[in-house]
């Protein structure tokens, strides 16, 4: 017997709003049966072009019975206000990372859900790339040995798409810039790859885009078990680029975006290409969302891990305004100011 897709809402009309939306489309998990934002004319946009309902008040949606769950693409700066909202109502939520800007507000966030008895999942679907879980399963399996490094780089060009007036390019909107916006996809990979994060010592700078916020950034990451990455992030390049280099004991592996995935063992002298076919992340990290809802299984990146990858990137803004190493533990600490 087929199972009745799971409605939903969406809330926070912008760009990402889109790209989540269009997942729903391919997906036959989801229904997108209501939407709403501040802006009329957004609201009304989106809702003539995904066949759904432009509800007139936030708390419309909230009162609905119909709709199980909140599809949450909100400022950062008012998650916390949007998904306690939601969990008080009864709805489960899919909430875009960051879980929030700060510790506090995470954990907040993480435990209205619990006491409400909603599922909470974050959108980090990086980590469920083809080539990255081909990577961790052979970690898994002891091929690469100890691990011992990593380097990463997220760039992309923003010069010409910039627009000002949007939270996503303010310091009070994205705290840390663009290391915050993109960058956390890749410390969040660095994590599921190499293991916990336990220090960091950041730089960031302002090149090439105008407003108040770094465009360029790079990250030292210790790791739990003595392994270092680093990550850089920028939005000044000339094009969009993505590297990700994993190196251990017994073998090595190198993505990247337009190269795809080689992989190199221990006394050989060449990288052999590794085929991994392009799988639809988005698409899966909003399906587990609803399995979990329906009981079966937990999101892969629920409250409490969003908010320790939030404090890795804290530790970051920290260290690079005091020009000191900052462990996360110190982060999560509540010393954070």
């Amino acid at each position: 017997m087929a199972v009745e897709p799971l409605k939903v809402a969406c809330i926070g009309m912008g760009w990402w709003s889109d790209v989540l939306a269009d997942a729903i489309q391919r997906s036959g998990k989801l229904k997108i049966v209501a939407c709403y934002t501040r802006s009329e004319e957004k609201r009304k946009a989106f809702a003539k072009k995904y066949g759904c309902e432009a509800a007139t008040s936030y708390d419309e949606i909230l009162n609905e019975r119909s709709i199980t769950a909140v599809i949450n693409t909100t400022p950062n700066n008012v998650h916390l206000e949007t998904t306690r909202a939601a969990a008080e109502a009864g709805k489960h939520v899919f909430l875009d990372k960051p879980i929030a800007n700060t510790i506090a507000d995470g954990r907040a966030i993480t435990e209205v859900c619990r006491e409400a008895g909603v599922v909470l999942a974050l959108g980090y679907q990086r980590r469920k790339e083809s080539h990255f879980r081909w990577v961790r399963q052979r970690i898994d399996d002891g091929v690469f040995g100890k691990l011992v490094n990593a380097e990463a780089n997220i760039s992309r060009d923003r010069l010409s798409k910039i627009d000002l007036s949007s939270w996503r390019y303010t310091a009070e909107g994205m705290p840390g810039g663009v290391m915050l916006q993109i960058g956390i996809h890749y410390t969040d990979v660095l994590e599921y790859l190499m293991g916990p994060i336990k220090a960091v010592s950041g730089r960031f700078a302002q090149l090439v885009l105008p407003g108040d916020n770094p465009d360029v950034a790079s990250l030292v990451l210790e790791h739990e078990n003595g392994a270092l990455s680093t990550l850089n992030a920028s939005y000044a390049s000339a094009s969009e680029y993505y590297v990700m280099n994993i190196y251990g004991k017994e073998a090595s592996a190198y993505y990247d975006l337009h190269q795809g995935l080689r992989f190199l063992k221990r006394g050989t002298d060449r990288s052999d290409p590794v085929p991994c076919a392009k799988n639809d992340t988005i698409v899966e990290e909003l399906e587990e969302f609803a399995d979990a809802v329906r009981g079966k299984g937990k999101p892969e990146m629920g409250g409490e891990a969003a908010t320790t990858s939030l404090a890795v990137l804290r530790a970051g803004i920290k260290s690079a305004r005091e020009g000191r190493r900052v462990e996360v533990a110190e982060i999560l600490a509540g010393k954070d100011t």
